[in-house]
C-alpha cells in the first residue's frame, strides 16, 4: 500500500447516532423522536427528514422485512413520531406522525395514528416536554391530562396518562397495570384517550352528504357493479361497506385476506375508487401516493368467531364485527383512527355501521376485530343540516420498550 492511498479519504460514510424512544402504543409500535434531537436539516419537512426516517425504519425494502431498520415488516410497526413543545394555546405537546411505506421510498404524512396516540402523552412526559408543575400537581389525582396538538390533522386530543410518586417523591408515568387490550399480549396501565371535535364544524363528516351511498365499483373485480357504502371523515377518511357485498362474513383473519394477491388488488381498486368518490383524489392513480388514506372496512352484525389468538369471541358480547385494511393489508386488530370512524358512524343512526349494530340510538359500541373486541364511545349531532362528531373516546395502553440512540449512515439523508 502506498502512502498516498493510506492517507486517502475513507470511501465509506460513518454512522450518526440520534436519541430515540421505541414505544408500543395501543396495538402499534413506533420510533419516537424529540424534534430538537434530530439533525438540523431533519427538523423541517423535506427530503432530508423523510430519507432519515426511512433509513431508521429500514425502508424501502423489496424483501418486505425491514431487517436493516427498526420496522418489523408490518404497517402496525412501520411508524415514526416527532414530538415538540406546543406553541398552541392550551396544548402541551405537538405530535407529528409519519406512516412509513415498507416497500416504497415514501412516508405518508396525511393522517394520524390513533394507536400511537396512546403513547404520546407518556413519551412527552418522559422526554421533558410537559410543564414540570403540571406533572407534579398530577400526583394528587394520579392522572396527568396531556393536551396534544395533532399536527397532521390539526386536531386536539387529550390523553389521561396514569402517574405515581416514586420513593424519591418524583412523579413518574405508570406503564404497568392490569388493563388488557386485545391484540396486545401483556396487560398494562390504562390510558384513556379523547378525540375532541374530530370533524371540523365547517367540514362534512359525510363528504357525499349521504349516510349511505350507492357506490359504483364497476371495474374493481367484484361480481356486482354497485355496493352500499358509508363514506365518513372522522379520525381518518374511511369507506364502510357490508361484508356480504364483498363476499366476506366479517369474521376474517389476516391469513384469509393477506395471502391472496388477487383479492388484495381488488380491495386496493375499491379503496382508490372510494378516494375519488370522497373527493380525496382527482383520479384513482393518485391513490398510489397515499396508501394511508382513505381506509376501507367492512361490517356485519354481531356473530361468534375465534380471534387470531384462539380466544372465543361471543356474539352476545359485541354489537357488530368490523374488519379494516391498513397499507394494503388486513389489520391484525383495529387502527385507532379507524376506531374513531367506527365510533362516529355507529353513533349516527342511518349509517351502515349503525345498522350493523342494530340500528338504534347508541352512545357506545363494542365491536369485534381480528384480535378480539374494543369498546368505543362517541357523540354525534346534526347541527344546521351538518353532522358533527363532538367527541370520541376509547381506552388503550402504552409502554416504553427501549430508550437510547438509533444509528443512521451519514450519507442516507
Amino acid at each position: 500500500m502506498t502512502q498516498t492511498s493510506a492517507q486517502s479519504k475513507p470511501s465509506f460514510a460513518p454512522q450518526l447516532s440520534v436519541p430515540a424512544t421505541y414505544m408500543r402504543g395501543g396495538t402499534s409500535k413506533g420510533t419516537f423522536f424529540k424534534l430538537s434531537d434530530l439533525p438540523e436539516r431533519c427538523q423541517v419537512a423535506g427530503k432530508s427528514r423523510d430519507n432519515f426516517l426511512l433509513r431508521v425504519i429500514g425502508s424501502p425494502d423489496p424483501y418486505g422485512k425491514q431487517i436493516d431498520g427498526l420496522g418489523n415488516g408490518s404497517s402496525s410497526t412501520s411508524k415514526t413520531v416527532i414530538l415538540s413543545e406546543s406553541d398552541k394555546a392550551d396544548h402541551d405537546v405537538n405530535y407529528l406522525f409519519g406512516q412509513v411505506n415498507i416497500a416504497k421510498p415514501m412516508i405518508d404524512w396525511a393522517g394520524n395514528c390513533g394507536n400511537l396516540t396512546a403513547a404520546v402523552g407518556a413519551c412527552a412526559i418522559n422526554m421533558g416536554l410537559i410543564d414540570a408543575d403540571k406533572i407534579a400537581n398530577s400526583a394528587n389525582t394520579g392522572i396527568c391530562e396531556v393536551h396534544i396538538w395533532q399536527e397532521n390533522i390539526s386536531k386536539t386530543i387529550i390523553a389521561h396518562v396514569p402517574v405515581y410518586q416514586d420513593e424519591q417523591g418524583k412523579v413518574q408515568v405508570q406503564e404497568t397495570g392490569d388493563f388488557e387490550l386485545d391484540g396486545v399480549t401483556f396487560p398494562a396501565a390504562e390510558v384513556k384517550i379523547e378525540f375532541i371535535d374530530p370533524v371540523d364544524s365547517s367540514s362534512d363528516m359525510f363528504p357525499t352528504n349521504n349516510l349511505i351511498d350507492d357506490f359504483d365499483v364497476s371495474g374493481c373485480g367484484l361480481n356486482i357493479d354497485s355496493v352500499k357504502a358509508t363514506f365518513i371523515s372522522a379520525g381518518i377518511p374511511t369507506i364502510f361497506m357490508k361484508a356480504e357485498d364483498l363476499g366476506f362474513t366479517g369474521t376474517e383473519l389476516q391469513g384469509d385476506i393477506n395471502s391472496d394477491g388477487e383479492l388484495l388488488a381488488k380491495l386496493e381498486k375499491i379503496r382508490a375508487t372510494g378516494g375519488v368518490a370522497m373527493g380525496l383524489f382527482k383520479d384513482v392513480s393518485e391513490a398510489q401516493t397515499s396508501q394511508h388514506i382513505p381506509k376501507i372496512a367492512w361490517v356485519a352484525p354481531a356473530q361468534s368467531y375465534s380471534a387470531s389468538s384462539g380466544k372465543a369471541v361471543d356474539a352476545a358480547d359485541i354489537d357488530l364485527v368490523v374488519r379494516a385494511m391498513s397499507m394494503g393489508q388486513l389489520h391484525h386488530a383495529m387502527m385507532g383512527t379507524a376506531a374513531v370512524a367506527i365510533a362516529a358512524a355507529a353513533t349516527t343512526q342511518g349509517t351502515l355501521v349503525n345498522e350493523a349494530a342494530g340500528g338504534s340510538e347508541l352512545g357506545e359500541v363494542r365491536f369485534g376485530h381480528p384480535s378480539g373486541t374494543l369498546l368505543v364511545g362517541g357523540k354525534t349531532e346534526l347541527i344546521d343540516g351538518r353532522w358533527q362528531a363532538k367527541k370520541v373516546s376509547m381506552s388503550r395502553s402504552a409502554r416504553r420498550i427501549m430508550i437510547g440512540d438509533v444509528f443512521v449512515p451519514a450519507d442516507a439523508f
